[in-house]
């Protein structure tokens, strides 16, 4: 047997939001210490990966480790029903069929909503994410980076990021012109949450598509930060914790771009 508890239905509803986009049907790992996700998106091109550990949930039982297969689509659905401060039970009994039991509940009202979800069989490839040193870490603000990502694909379609001890720069160039945002290193604003801090161990140059990188940023409404982590020639991880029990990460290969050669 399976469920979890959340105290509200929000976080899971912000969490679908921001990769049903990528990912159509996922498989959620289920153990005793976390509720995971990893997928890649349909063009194999983006890596999603999800952590939800026992600490965010009011209640958490997990019999033994399961994979719980869904559209996230049809688990959007399911959420649209649930107002963001109903709590949110899921609930999976083996024996019980192939479905999954979202219990919305709205302790004001003492109002209950059960709304079933199909399963779906997924087969689920878990890709060994290798560990690695990166370059350059930054963490700044999420909504300043999504607004660095919406700005700069108005004018190109790839995201080029430099970063040195100096500063971190994003740029992107098109047909009608350009913008370059910099962000030099502040860790001594009075707000943590708005400052930007840069770890440099050799500089970076490289190139992501603007495109991907929007999609990541649906997640700013999970967290106040985000942080960057960045090597030359590796994917980039883009990472939103999620309160202290968790975390939404996005890998993106870097574009290997031809205009270098016409150079």
């Amino acid at each position: 047997m399976f469920e979890a508890k959340l105290a509200n239905s929000g976080l899971l509803k912000k969490i679908v939001e921001s990769i049903k986009d990528l990912v159509t049907d996922a498989p959620f790992d289920c153990s005793e210490t976390a509720m995971s996700l990893q997928a890649m998106d349909s063009s194999h091109v983006a890596l999603v990966s999800l952590k939800l550990e026992v600490g965010l949930f009011d209640t958490y039982r997990c019999d033994r480790t399961i994979n719980l297969g869904l559209s996230l689509n049809n688990m959007s659905k399911a959420l649209k029903c649930a107002n963001n401060d109903d709590t949110c039970m899921l609930k999976y009994e083996e024996n019980e069929g192939d479905s999954i039991i979202f219990t919305f509940a709205d302790p004001k009202r003492d109002k209950t909503q059960d709304v079933t979800v199909k399963m779906m069989d997924i087969d689920s490839e878990h890709l060994g994410i290798p560990e690695q040193d990166y370059a350059v870490v930054c963490e700044m603000p999420a909504a300043e980076f999504q607004k660095t990502c919406k700005d700069l694909s108005t004018f190109s379609d790839s995201l080029n990021i430099t970063a040195t001890k100096a500063g971190i720069v994003f740029t992107g160039k098109g047909d009608i012109g350009s913008s370059v945002v910099t962000y030099s290193p502040s860790s001594n604003t009075d707000d943590e949450s708005e400052a930007v801090t840069l770890e440099v161990k050799e500089p970076v140059n490289v190139n992501f598509s603007i495109k991907y990188m929007n999609q990541f940023t649906k997640a700013t409404a999970l967290s106040d930060r985000v942080r960057l982590s960045l090597c030359n020639d590796v994917p980039v991880v883009v990472e939103y914790p999620i309160e202290e029990n968790g975390f939404l990460r996005f890998y993106l290969a870097p574009k290997i771009d031809d205009e270098e050669n016409m150079e």
